[in-house]
């Protein structure tokens, strides 16, 4: 199966600017910033062990697209013609893609975090996924700050308010379970934010790593190869929301839904 048809197969679409988002005067820089945040999404090391397969052939696909985008005889090629040469592709496509990728990009710092954050915070795209969590979790807000980037209790009342205007507006439904939303689901939400907290710094300790700038992650490259593969995805999870003094958060992944939703209703 050639580039094209795998990217009709994973994104709907056979125009690679349409894949990552971009328009077709998109800059180099603009190409690698479209797809640094798409592999972020189906990076196999940061996916469910159920999505990773599917993850896996994205990734290539967005790196192909990538090799293809950035190089000025290749893209001129495909500007012209709109296809690909599927021999060439068969060659890029064989490359370690992950290697490609931590060529590229960086290791994500402390301080890479709080800079995202603080262009992310109040931004378009939060408020788009906000609204879609609303919609997709129908008003639970475990199911928001589970899904929304930095949402942690301190962000709840601005995110509230932001919902509540979206209500207001008609933009979206009014939910009993957000507007109605019962005390005590709201405080087993913060306990559970504590307790991560507390197991984040603890698992610093075990570790033997500080609090300065990317000690979590030194630490972790002088572990064993196997345990990192073990601790890797948990600890940096972790380390992202609650480490170097100030708690900031990544995008956490919710529990299983038929667990949450089997726990909400014995407590209820």
């Amino acid at each position: 199966m050639g580039l094209l048809d795998l990217c009709e197969k994973y994104f709907e679409t056979t125009n690679l600017y349409e894949v990552l988002q971009i328009t077709e005067k998109a800059t180099d820089k603009e190409v690698k910033k479209a797809y640094h945040k798409l592999s972020l999404k189906v990076h196999p090391d940061r996916v469910a062990e159920d999505e990773k397969l599917e993850a896996t052939e994205k990734f290539k696909v967005l790196g192909s697209i990538h090799a293809i985008l950035t190089d000025k005889s290749k893209r001129a090629l495909y500007d012209e013609t709109k296809s690909v040469d599927d021999d060439d592709y068969n060659v890029i496509v064989d490359r370690d893609w992950s290697v490609y990728w931590r060529l590229l990009f960086k290791k994500i710092t402390d301080e890479d975090i709080r800079a995202y954050e603080k262009e992310y915070v109040g931004s378009d795209l939060e408020r788009q996924e906000i609204k879609q969590a609303y919609l997709t979790g129908k008003g639970d807000m475990d199911y928001i700050v589970d899904h929304v980037q930095f949402a942690r209790s301190d962000q709840e009342p601005r995110i509230k308010e932001i919902l509540n205007e979206m209500i207001k507006s008609g933009e979206i439904p009014a939910y009993k379970i957000f507007t109605h939303e019962p005390a005590r689901k709201r405080q087993r939400r913060h306990a559970k934010e504590n307790r991560e907290a507390q197991e984040a710094e603890e698992m610093k300790k075990d570790l033997g790593m500080g609090s300065e700038p990317n000690s979590l992650e030194l630490m972790i490259r002088q572990k064993q190869e196997d345990r990192v593969k073990q601790l890797d995805n948990f600890i940096d999870n972790l380390a992202a929301k609650y480490g170097a003094g100030n708690k900031k958060t990544t995008k956490r992944k919710a529990a299983p839904k038929s667990e949450t939703t089997t726990k909400n209703k014995r407590r209820k």
